[in-house]
């Protein structure tokens, strides 16, 4: 797979490679996740069709994929599970969802929160509950969403915690990709919503991620300081103006952050 690594580097003679290769055939999915044929998932994940036909075969009777109607091999339902008991291990999700219940109750707005990494993750942030508001795109309701931290305004709230160098290494390492034409994606540009993020106690953004939409985030710290994720509260430029939406909605998402932080 070509994404850059992202985890603790471990003793090569504790890697096992066909380990490592179900896991490709599995992620070969992110980019596009619609049934695929062997060929197909041969070549998403960089192995030949004979090996996509076992580890297939083998995911198929572990339910971890499923046939589709077409007769092609999909993600399974099985996946739902796992993320269950990821949802449930996490300590801060569980302390996380009184506070979140609460804040959108006074918000009325969409609240998010997102996790961070600052160990072995940094280059994103990924989202973990989302609390709706009235009116939400598809992608907007769901968890497990991923972004990256220079572009995601959890991503800079958390970052504005890290030392300049380390902030510097992060953009230097990010793909600092344009999702709509207002997203700030220059090193210069990061790094005045960084130092923003810094001065004011958390991050802001206008139509970044999606037109239309405004969010701010405030970062939460644990052990030592570090960031470990972010409170996330999000409305629409239809209804709020930048000065109104961040003095209405700063205090209860730095409120909310600080409760949950160590």
């Amino acid at each position: 797979m070509t994404e850059q690594h992202r985890f603790p580097e471990i003793d090569e003679r504790l890697f096992l490679q066909s380990v490592s290769r179900a896991l490709d055939v599995l992620e070969a999915y992110a980019a596009a996740p619609q049934p695929k044929s062997l060929g197909e998932i041969a070549q998403a994940a960089g192995i030949n069709k004979s090996a996509a036909q076992r580890i297939g075969q083998t995911l198929l009777s572990r339910g971890y994929l499923e046939l589709a109607d077409n007769g092609r091999l999909t993600l399974g339902r099985l996946f739902l599970d796992r993320s269950f008991d990821y949802l449930r291990s996490n300590p801060l999700i569980e302390r996380s969802m009184p506070v979140l219940t609460d804040l959108r109750k006074m918000a009325e707005e969409r609240v998010d929160l997102s996790l961070f990494d600052a160990k072995h993750d940094d280059l994103s942030i990924v989202y973990a509950a989302r609390l709706q508001s009235k009116r939400e795109t598809f992608y907007a309701t769901l968890s497990g969403r991923r972004q990256p931290s220079v572009t995601a305004t959890g991503g800079r709230a958390c970052m504005a915690l890290l030392p300049d160098e380390r902030v510097d290494d992060i953009i230097a390492r990010s793909e600092r990709r344009m999702v709509t034409q207002r997203t700030i994606a220059t090193p210069e540009g990061i790094r005045a919503k960084v130092a923003e993020a810094r001065r004011d106690g958390f991050a802001y953004a206008e139509e970044e991620s999606l037109i239309g939409e405004i969010v701010l985030a405030a970062a939460i710290t644990g052990p030592g300081g570090l960031p470990i994720g972010a409170i996330h509260i999000a409305g629409s430029l239809s209804e709020w103006t930048a000065e109104h939406f961040r003095r209405r909605f700063a205090p209860l998402a730095i409120e909310a952050a600080r409760a949950l932080s160590s």
